[in-house]
C-alpha cells in the first residue's frame, strides 16, 4: 500500500495527515475551514484516496495559515506515498464540467515543482472563504508532492463551482496519473531513471 502520515506542529497551527493511494475507504477530514473541507471531502471522493485529516490554526487571525499548512502536509504525505514511482502513469489531463465552469487540469509526477495557475473568480469570496487561497493551497500541495500541475479556467461565473471544479480536475488527474501501468508495472516512467 502506498501510504504515508505526517505531522505539522508550530505556533500557528497543528495538522496531522494520513494518506493512502491504494485505498478506497472514505477517510475523515475535520478542519476549521469549512470551505476548505468541503474542497477537501470532494477531492478525497474523486480521487479515490482514503485521507484522515485533522487540523486547528489560528482562524481568529484569517485562514491563511491554515489552509497553506494543509496544503504542505498533504503535499508531503503524498510525495512520500508515491516512493521511487515505479510503475505509475506519470502524466494526465482532463477537462472538468461544474455546471457553467470548465477547468483544464494537467500534471506531471515529475519530481520537479511547478504551478502554472490561471484562475480567476467572479467574487474576492465564497462565504467567509477568501479564494485567493485556492492558489496557496495548490502552491503549497505542488510544491511539497514536486509535480508539475497546471490548472486553468476555460469557463465559470459562480465562485463556488469554479473552486468545486478546480479541486475535482486536481483529484481526477492525479488518481489517473498515480495508477500503476500494468505493461510498465515495474518501470520508473522516465529516461533518466529516476523521478
Amino acid at each position: 500500500m502506498r501510504q504515508s502520515e505526517q505531522v505539522r506542529n508550530t505556533t500557528e497551527t497543528q495538522i496531522s495527515v494520513s494518506l493512502c493511494l491504494d485505498s478506497r475507504k472514505k477517510g475523515e477530514i475535520i478542519t476549521p475551514v469549512g470551505f476548505l473541507t468541503h474542497m477537501l471531502e470532494l477531492f478525497q471522493n474523486h480521487s479515490g484516496f482514503e485521507m484522515h485529516i485533522r487540523a486547528q490554526g489560528d482562524i481568529h487571525v484569517d485562514f491563511h495559515h491554515t489552509v497553506e499548512d494543509i496544503g504542505i502536509l498533504l503535499g508531503q504525505a503524498f510525495s512520500q506515498a508515491l516512493g521511487d514511482k515505479r510503475g505509475i502513469c506519470r502524466y494526465a489531463d482532463i477537462l472538468l464540467p461544474m455546471d457553467e465552469a470548465l477547468v483544464l487540469a494537467a500534471v506531471d509526477i515529475s519530481g520537479r515543482a511547478y504551478l502554472a495557475y490561471d484562475v480567476s473568480f467572479p467574487s474576492s469570496h465564497t462565504g467567509n472563504f477568501d479564494l485567493e487561497l485556492v492558489e496557496e493551497f495548490l502552491y503549497a500541495f505542488v510544491t511539497n508532492a514536486k509535480i508539475t500541475l497546471h490548472i486553468q479556467k476555460l469557463a465559470g461565473t459562480n465562485a463556488h463551482h469554479i473552486a468545486e471544479a478546480v479541486f475535482k480536475a486536481l483529484a481526477r488527474v492525479l488518481r489517473r496519473a498515480v495508477k500503476i501501468d500494468g505493461d510498465n508495472a515495474d518501470v520508473i516512467p522516465s529516461t533518466k531513471g529516476v523521478l
